[in-house]
C-alpha cells in the first residue's frame, strides 16, 4: 500500500505540470485537496508505526512459543510418552453415567517385629496384609462387598487373594442374602474380625481362629450362599444365620484350603447359628452354631466333620470380654475310629484414653490320631500386650505369647506392631 500514497504526489505533480496558467480552478482545487488527503494519510500511517512499536515489546511472550507437534509420533516413541498421547482431551475424560453405582474403598494394613525362642526360628520385620475393603451400592436393596489382600507367605512371594467377594439382596431386617466368598458364621470371632489386624485388639487372631493358608484348622472361608436375618423375639434380640458352600479342601495339605471354583466331592459344607443380643444388656451376644462338611482326604476314608460352637460376649468403648468354645468331631464313614478336637480361648481388655492393656489365654488340643490335623497336637498359653492408639487411625502394640505343647518344650514370643487404616 506504501506505493499508493508515494504514486498521488508524482501524479499530482505531473497534472500541475501539464495545466496551464489559464487551466480551471476547479482542477487546480481539486488537486488541492488531494495533495492535503494524501499528507494527511501519510501522518496517520506514521503514528500507527509508532504504536505498533510500542505495543510489540509487551506483547512478546517471555518463552519462544513451543513447536507446533507432529501430527504422529515416530515408532521409538517412549512409554512415558505414549501414555501420555493416549491420555483424553481436557474435557474428555471418562466418567460415569448419570445413577451408575460408585465403589468406596477403605484400606487396611500393618508392619510387625517378631522374636522367640524356638529352636529354628530367625527373628524377622514383616509386611502384613494390604487389605483393600470395597463396597458398592448397586440399588436399595442389592450391594456388593469385595476384600482383595496383598501378602506374603513364607517363601516371601508376594501374591493376591480375593478373600471376599459377595453380592447381597435385602428385603427386610429379616431376611438378607449373599452370594460368592464370605467368612463363616463359626463361632464369633470370624464375622467380627476379617482381615485387619487394626481392628482387633491383639497382634493377632487366636490360634483356633487363624486363616487357613496360616496353619487354621477351621473353615474359616467358604463359597456358597449365606443367609441372615432377624428372629421375632422380642427382648431377646434373636438372629439366624444359615449357609451353603464348598466347604474346605481336604484331599492333600498342598491343595489351596478355600474351593474357589471346583468341590472335591459333591457334598456340600452347611452351617447354621442361632445368636442373641438382649436389648436389656446393650453390648452382650451369645450363641450357638452348628456346621458339617464331608471331607475326602487322599489315601483315607471320607471323613464327616461337624464343629459345635459356643461364644459369649461382651464389648463396650471401654471394656471387652471375649469367650469361644468349640468341639470339632472328625468321624470316618467306614465306621472307624472318631476323633474330637476341642478348643477354646477367653480375652480380657481395659481402655484408659488412648492404652488398652489386655490379656489372652487359648487352648487348642488335636490329638495325634485325628484324620486331617494329625500335626497340630496340643497348643496352650497366655499372651499379654498392650495397645496404644496414637492416632485415629493408627496403633501401635506390644504382646508376649508363652506357648506350651504336647510332647515339646514350650517357647517364647514377643511382637510388636504398627496398624494402620487408609
Amino acid at each position: 500500500m506504501r506505493w499508493v500514497f508515494l504514486l498521488f504526489p508524482l501524479l499530482a505533480q505531473s497534472l500541475m505540470a501539464q495545466q496551464p496558467s489559464g487551466g480551471s480552478d476547479r482542477d487546480h482545487e481539486l488537486i488541492t485537496q488531494l495533495l492535503a488527503r494524501v499528507q494527511q494519510l501519510e501522518q496517520e500511517v506514521k503514528e500507527l508505526k509508532a504504536q505498533g512499536a510500542m505495543i510489540a515489546p509487551a506483547a512478546e511472550p517471555a518463552h519462544p512459543p513451543a513447536p507446533v507437534a507432529e501430527p504422529s509420533r515416530p515408532p521409538d516413541a517412549t512409554p512415558a510418552a505414549k501414555a501420555r498421547d493416549q491420555q483424553p482431551m481436557p474435557g474428555m475424560e471418562p466418567t460415569p453415567a448419570p445413577g451408575s453405582p460408585i465403589m468406596q474403598f477403605r484400606g487396611f494394613s500393618d508392619v510387625s517385629y517378631h522374636a522367640d525362642d524356638l529352636k529354628g526360628d530367625t527373628n524377622s520385620f514383616a509386611l502384613g496384609q494390604f487389605n483393600l475393603f470395597i463396597t458398592s451400592k448397586l440399588t436399595d436393596r442389592i450391594n456388593v462387598l469385595a476384600e482383595a489382600v496383598v501378602e506374603a507367605d513364607q517363601h516371601n512371594t508376594v501374591g493376591i487373594d480375593l478373600e471376599r467377594v459377595l453380592i447381597q439382596y435385602s428385603t427386610s431386617d429379616y431376611f438378607k442374602v449373599g452370594f460368592g466368598r464370605y467368612h463363616t458364621a463359626i463361632g464369633w470371632y470370624n464375622t467380627a474380625y476379617h482381615h485387619s489386624t487394626w481392628m482387633q485388639t491383639a497382634v493377632g487372631r487366636p490360634f483356633l481362629f487363624e486363616f487357613e493358608d496360616n496353619g487354621g484348622i477351621l473353615p474359616i472361608h467358604n463359597v456358597g450362599i449365606s443367609a441372615s436375618g432377624r428372629i421375632p423375639s422380642g427382648e431377646l434380640g434373636l438372629h439366624y444365620v444359615a449357609e451353603i458352600g464348598n466347604g474346605r479342601a481336604s484331599r492333600s495339605p498342598l491343595d489351596e484350603p478355600v474351593q474357589n471354583a471346583h468341590d472335591e466331592n459333591n457334598g456340600k459344607a452347611v452351617n447354621f447359628a442361632v445368636l442373641s443380643r438382649p436389648s436389656r444388656l446393650p453390648g452382650f451376644e451369645a450363641g450357638i452354631s452348628i456346621s458339617h462338611d464331608r471331607l475326602t482326604p487322599d489315601g483315607l476314608p471320607t471323613v464327616g466333620q461337624t464343629i459345635f460352637a459356643v461364644h459369649a460376649i461382651y464389648q463396650d468403648s471401654r471394656f471387652e470380654w471375649l469367650n469361644e468354645a468349640l468341639v470339632i468331631r472328625n468321624a470316618a464313614a467306614d465306621g472307624g475310629r472318631v476323633v474330637h478336637t476341642t478348643g477354646f480361648y477367653t480375652q480380657l481388655s481395659r481402655k484408659f484414653n488412648v492404652v488398652r492393656p489386655y490379656f489372652r489365654y487359648q487352648y487348642v488340643n488335636v490329638p495325634s490320631s485325628d484324620l486331617i490335623f494329625p500335626d497340630v497336637g496340643l497348643r496352650h498359653g497366655p499372651s499379654f500386650g498392650i495397645r496404644y492408639d496414637f492416632s485415629e487411625f493408627a496403633a501401635f502394640k506390644l504382646q508376649y505369647d508363652r506357648t506350651e505343647r504336647r510332647a515339646l518344650s514350650g517357647f517364647n514370643g514377643i511382637t510388636t506392631q504398627l496398624s494402620f487404616t487408609f
